[in-house]
């Protein structure tokens, strides 16, 4: 391809509304556009970087026995608010308002689907009736919307994607761990030929459900995302998902209660200062409400409230915790609350109070008053307050230790590449899909769902492969294999050359992108490394009084000249080293 011929301009400065490595370089180097918020057009460039990883995921599904579809992206919304026998709340009410959702012209309601387990699900229903239909696994590449209220990081947070998604169709649980052990390693070969570093950890199902659900993380300080990792043993996981050990307090004898005096005391570390007592010996109380309900979330002061686990154990209570939210001073003002001085003591029976566990080792503690500028001492449960359910809804932080070996955990910073999910019969319960066993018993089907957001990882790999001077495409997914650089192109000689080079690499089959425009040296030269294109071959004047042509990889200082005669070859031949090694500094 002919740089004078290609869809695409490169950017001297990073746009004003870039956030993050990848966000500017795919910008400055011409690879996706904006049109509005979170939604991105991909430019000849990134088609072929989006093509290329596709290519990669699906010689990996289909090596596992993945069969690819189509599934459609609008759907009625009926399917969508399907309930669950045990009253739970719908996918509907799940997604809330990052659905988009439309009419049609019969005013039927409809579905812009962010994910397609219902659709998968029916199709399920239709076609494996039989042991002997299973198992299946299907999959496709399809375009997602959700409404996300915060897009970030250009292609990191998005509303408008493309998905692979996947889903398995068992027998039973050994059957669906057997598909998820499979899907699991044909990601890690994904991953792995995308040249990325990542992690696998333990994180929550969410709205997609199940039991059991691993991320992939991409290592990178602009990940969104913390994970918890283990110095000792292999537990890692997300910050959402992540247990922990909570220190033990040195148990007391109980104390009466005693209300003290403490002015502009709000927060836990002024408290735990003017009282001079540590922070582990107060009780911090934060205030949601959920469906319309107040909930009272009380831990020790030296944690914090882990909003993922509370938005679970709401909904396991049957608490539809989808519009979750801190309590504004109206609502609290309603209850009788005082902000920034409130505790579970003397609360009535419709204010649903939570604790996490960490409240159960010690005694002891300092709480809220209920009235500005005074706080009580010595607070002990059961004595003093009801709890109406006790669970682990604080997050893991760094140094805490872990609950597998009694190692440290760190924190790391990640974002997600994949997610699979252990999804069980959630979906076939709720469309009742199911087959004849050997002994023509009727079973509900055993379901997985597992993704992969291509553009994400596109992003991602190039937050892992940049440097001052721009991109550095790994070979697997790199939109073309070489830049070819025509320099003195005014010059009979040189052109002649390196357009008959341009015509047999081309002719060889490879992939090149050669830069013919007329434009300087320095220009060409800083458009090669901002692209980022891993193998470059230069023919200008002066290489051809060196001997013929330039080759350089992205990633190394030192170049090498090849002749004329041999520069096909010698490009074949680095070509095939850097798909088969990893070529570094």
């Amino acid at each position: 391809m002919r740089i004078s011929q290609l869809l695409t301009t490169t950017l001297r400065e990073a746009p004003r509304d870039a956030e993050g490595s990848s966000h500017e370089l795919l910008v400055r180097a011409g690879f996706i556009r904006q049109l509005t918020a979170g939604v991105y057009s991909y430019l000849p460039l990134g088609n072929r970087v989006l093509r290329n990883i596709m290519q990669i995921v699906r010689e990996e599904m289909n090596r596992i026995g993945g069969q690819e579809v189509i599934l459609p992206v609008l759907q009625p919304e009926e399917i969508w608010a399907q309930r669950p026998a045990s009253g739970k709340a719908s996918r509907l009410e799940d997604y809330g308002p990052v659905l988009f959702r439309l009419k049609d012209r019969k005013e039927r309601a409809m579905v812009i689907a962010p994910t397609h387990e219902e659709v998968a699900t029916l199709l399920a229903k239709e076609f494996l009736r039989s042991y002997r239909d299973l198992p299946r696994l299907l999959y496709q590449f399809q375009v997602k919307l959700r409404d996300e209220p915060r897009p970030r990081g250009g292609l990191l947070r998005v509303r408008e994607f493309i998905m692979k998604d996947l889903y398995s169709f068992d027998v039973d649980q050994a059957g669906l761990d057997r598909s998820f052990e499979q899907v699991r390693a044909a990601y890690k070969a994904i991953f792995q030929r995308c040249d990325l570093n990542f992690l696998i950890v333990q994180a929550d199902s969410g709205a997609i459900g199940g039991k059991e659900s691993l991320e992939f993380m991409a290592l990178t300080e602009a990940g969104e995302d913390v994970i918890l990792k283990c110095d000792k043993c292999d537990y890692a996981a997300n910050r959402e998902k992540a247990e922990f050990v909570r220190r033990v307090l040195p148990e007391e004898a109980e104390m009466p209660l005693e209300e003290v005096y403490t002015p502009n005391c709000m927060a836990i570390s002024d408290l735990a200062a003017y009282l001079n007592v540590p922070e582990a010996k107060t009780m911090k109380v934060v205030c949601y409400v959920a469906s319309g309900r107040m909930v009272l979330v009380a831990l020790r002061g030296d944690l914090e409230v882990n909003e993922v686990k509370l938005t679970n154990v709401l909904n396991r209570a049957g608490i539809n915790a989808i519009d979750l939210h801190l309590a504004t001073s109206e609502e609290l003002e309603q209850e009788g609350i005082v902000a920034g001085y409130t505790s579970p003591l003397q609360k009535g029976q419709r204010i649903l109070i939570i604790a996490d566990t960490s409240l159960q080792q010690g005694n002891n503690f300092v709480a809220g008053a209920n009235r500005i500028d005074y706080h009580i001492q010595h607070v002990n449960y059961p004595r003093d307050f009801r709890v109406d359910i006790w669970d682990d809804i604080a997050s893991a932080y760094d140094g805490a230790t872990c609950v597998r070996c009694g190692g440290t955990l760190h924190a790391l910073r990640g974002s997600e590449l994949g997610h699979i999910f252990k999804i069980g019969t959630r979906y076939a319960e709720l469309f009742d899909v199911t087959y004849l066993d050997a002994e023509g018993n009727s079973r509900l089907v055993q379901m997985g769902s597992y993704g992969i957001g291509i553009g994400r990882l596109m992003a991602l790999v190039v937050e892992q492969n940049h440097d001052e001077k721009g991109i550095i495409w790994p070979f697997p997914v790199a939109p073309y294999q070489v830049a070819l650089l025509g320099l003195d192109m005014d010059k009979a000689d040189t052109r002649t050359v390196v357009e008959q080079l341009y015509a047999e690499l081309t002719a060889a089959g490879l992939e090149v992108l050669f830069d013919d425009r007329t434009e300087t040296a320095g220009v060409k030269f800083n458009d090669a490394d901002l692209i980022g294109l891993p193998l470059r071959a230069v023919v200008s004047k002066r290489s051809l009084k060196n001997g013929g042509v330039e080759l350089k990889w992205r990633v190394r200082k030192e170049s090498q000249i090849v002749s004329v005669h041999d520069a096909v070859q010698a490009i074949q031949t680095e070509i095939r080293n850097g798909l088969h090694e990893r070529v570094s500094l």
